[in-house]
């Protein structure tokens, strides 16, 4: 008998598909009331100037406009926040 424990098979691990997370609008595009303007987990894109953020952290949309990122420097140093526009 082996006094140490075998190896286990790990060929049927790791097989998820991807969340399909990340930045749905990108720096000037139009978006409508309520389109999503990112998909994350956590914060880490903050909802600025017209947008909301949902419970899961997506960025929406909170007029018609144009996306805008922005970088908070000062006080919340490194914080990037997400504002729709009207007009560029």
């Amino acid at each position: 008998m082996s006094h140490v424990v075998g190896a286990a098979s790990t060929s049927n691990n790791g097989h998820v598909a991807g969340k399909r997370l990340g930045v749905k609008k990108f720096a000037g595009q139009a978006v409508k009331n309520g389109n999503i303007i990112v998909k994350q987990r956590g914060s880490v894109y903050h909802a600025g100037k017209n947008t909301y953020m949902s419970k899961d952290y997506s960025v929406h949309a909170n007029i018609d406009g144009f996306v805008q990122f922005r970088r908070m420097t000062g006080f919340k140093r490194g914080q990037y926040f997400v504002d729709v526009v009207e007009s560029l």
